[in-house]
């Protein structure tokens, strides 16, 4: 059992997630990241406080596994980062309920089992957590020409449930908190041209892995902050520019 404190990061294998991972690893966390095929990956250096988990969010026996791996190896779950999320643009006409069902079943039913999960040993540690949940902007502000309502009300709802479960576990010393990314320099993007990239936020430009990562350090460690949605998004959150 370690003293440290123990962090679970879904979607763990890439981009946001990665970056997160290496980040509490380098601040002293024990991490235990995961997705379908986050062993795989070469990216991270095999550190004895990293444990890598392979499963689908969508799943609750991937819950259930991360949860009490976390616990057997190093002895609690103080925080949970719900990182894990997909995104498809396409006209709303289009939109098939089998995409709604995909996104449906990692946007919220991974962000159900897991928080579920987590805030349970939580509970049990009576020492408080921390859970941060990556929204997305456009809840706030959509832009013309990307055409994401599906996903939209994924991303909204979990800005909602974020501000409930904060008033509901507040008494418990379990802040529940969220950021919302613009447009992030991931893999996600690196098909799309880059001045447009910059065009869908007032400040023109495109916000770096790092900026998000910090952002949820942040509200992890900021211990009287919950119930925010802290927009990074180079100010796309604003409206019209």
């Amino acid at each position: 059992m370690s003293l440290q404190k123990t962090v679970v990061i879904t979607g763990a294998s890439q981009g946001i997630g990665a970056g997160l991972v290496k980040t509490f690893l380098d601040k002293g966390y024990n991490v235990v990241g995961t997705s379908r095929r986050v062993s795989e990956t070469t990216t991270f250096d095999r550190a004895a406080r990293l444990e890598l988990i392979d499963g689908d969010v969508g799943d609750p026996e991937t819950a259930k596994h991360v949860a009490q791996r976390a616990v057997e190896r190093f002895g609690s779950i103080d925080v949970l980062v719900n990182n894990a999320g997909i995104f498809v643009t396409k006209p709303f006409l289009e939109y098939t309920i089998e995409d709604f069902q995909r996104l449906s079943a990692t946007n919220v039913e991974g962000f159900i089992h897991f928080t579920q999960s987590a805030i349970k040993q939580m509970l049990a540690q009576t020492s408080g957590g921390s859970v941060v949940t990556i929204t997305s902007s456009l809840t706030d502000h959509p832009i013309a020409g990307v055409t994401a309502s599906l996903p939209m009300i994924t991303k909204g709802g979990l800005n909602a449930i974020t501000k409930s479960l904060a008033l509901e576990f507040a008494k418990d010393n379990i802040r529940v908190n969220a950021v919302s990314p613009g447009v992030v320099d991931t893999p996600l993007h690196e098909k799309n041209p880059t001045e447009f990239l910059r065009s869908l936020s007032p400040m023109g430009t495109i916000t770096a892995i790092q900026e998000i990562v910090n952002g949820v350090v942040y509200l992890t460690e900021a211990t009287n902050i919950t119930g925010e949605v802290l927009h990074v998004d180079n100010g796309a959150h604003l409206g019209k520019w």
